[in-house]
């Protein structure tokens, strides 16, 4: 009994250490955009501090953009380890692959910012790969944590719906992706409608799992 008991309480110590870790990344690369908005701060020909707000816009654009990057996948980071109760050495190179996206992330929004009104389609679309890469990152976390039974058994069902979310959203931004060569404005508004869904992680896997068991209940009544 105390066996099994000091075992629960090892798994929760290194999912908790893996977690606060992690939470350590995040807060690194959203100070890493701050530090690349400071930079920009270098107003010349004697251009007065508004003048130069305002002919100079698109990094702080670019920074609200970045920030809610890193804010939204912190969020959905947290979400899905509330449902994992133990991790493995292979676990930890797959969030690690996630942590790479995330401190990466001030690099996009740098060219993003510097070239959004002379190149916005190359620089978006650059921006736009970031998207994809997190996607990608995290479903093989979720998809890891499914397969190896990392996670709380009684949340088997919602955690595959969780998984399926970022399914959804790897072929999303792929879409969108492609969207940047065409049209900034289409892009931007598509990436805008990702940040409402992947906002609110917890709320979108639910409705996916109601749908899903809805679905069920009709095959059995046929």
């Amino acid at each position: 009994m105390k066996s099994n008991q000091a075992n629960n309480e090892s798994r929760l110590s290194e999912t908790t250490r893996l977690e606060a870790f992690s939470d350590g990344v995040f807060s690194i690369a959203i100070t890493l955009l701050v530090l690349e908005l400071i930079q920009f701060l270098h107003p010349q020909n004697g251009e007065s501090l508004l003048k130069f707000f305002l002919h100079h816009w698109e990094p702080f654009l670019a920074f609200i953009i970045g920030f809610i990057t890193i804010l939204i996948c912190w969020i959905n980071h947290h979400h899905v380890f509330d449902y994992i109760d133990k991790v493995d050495g292979k676990f930890m190179w797959v969030n690690g692959f996630l942590l790479l996206m995330i401190t990466l992330t001030p690099f996009p929004t740098a060219i993003l910012a510097e070239f959004l009104k002379t190149e916005g389609k190359i620089a978006l679309a650059i921006f736009g790969f970031n998207y994809f890469m997190i996607g990608i990152a995290a479903y093989s976390i979720c998809a890891y944590a499914y397969n190896k039974y990392l996670i709380k058994e009684d949340s088997r069902d919602f955690f595959y719906c969780i998984k399926l979310t970022y399914w959804y959203g790897i072929i999303y931004t792929l879409l969108v992706f492609l969207i940047c060569f065409i049209s900034i404005p289409v892009a931007i508004f598509l990436y805008m409608f990702l940040f409402i869904v992947f906002a609110f992680p917890k709320e979108f896997a639910t409705m996916l799992l109601r749908r899903k068991q809805k679905k069920t209940k009709e095959k059995v009544s046929e």
